[in-house]
C-alpha cells in the first residue's frame, strides 16, 4: 500500500508558477521569509555574544535554513524545555521561525542558562 498526496496542491503551485504576476508575488514572499530568518540568525548570534555565551555562536549565522542547533547535548535541551519552555528536539534542533524580535533576548538567555547550568 502507498499513499498519494492530493493533486490540488500541485495544480495550485503550477498555476502560480506559470502566471508571471503571481510568480513575482511568490518570489517576493519567499525572499521576505528568507530575509527574516537571516535577520533572526544575526540577531540571535549578537544576543548570545552580548550575553557571553560559552563557546562560539558563529554556527548560527553560518548555517542556512529554518532550523539550528541550540545545545550540544540532550541534558541541555531538556533543561531548556523544562525550565524555559522552549520546545525542541532532544538533539537541540529548534525552528528559527519561532524566534522573533520580541522573544530573541529570552531565547538567548535561556540558551546561555542551559549551556552554563545544565549537565
Amino acid at each position: 500500500m502507498y499513499s498519494n498526496p492530493p493533486s490540488h496542491g500541485a495544480r495550485s503551485i503550477a498555476y502560480i508558477l506559470n502566471n508571471p504576476d503571481l510568480y513575482e508575488q511568490w518570489k517576493l514572499a519567499v525572499k521576505t521569509m528568507a530575509n527574516r530568518i537571516i535577520l533572526m540568525r544575526k540577531e540571535l548570534r549578537g544576543a548570545l555574544e552580548r550575553l557571553l555565551a560559552p563557546g562560539s555562536s558563529d554556527h548560527i549565522t553560518f548555517q542556512i535554513g529554518m532550523f539550528f542547533y541550540t545545545a550540544p547535548n540532550v541534558a541541555q535541551s531538556e533543561y531548556m524545555v523544562k525550565k524555559h519552555h522552549i520546545y525542541m528536539l532532544k538533539s537541540g534542533r529548534i525552528s528559527m521561525a519561532g524566534i522573533t524580535l520580541k522573544n530573541i533576548e529570552y531565547v538567548a538567555s535561556a540558551i546561555v542558562d542551559s549551556l552554563t547550568n545544565a549537565n
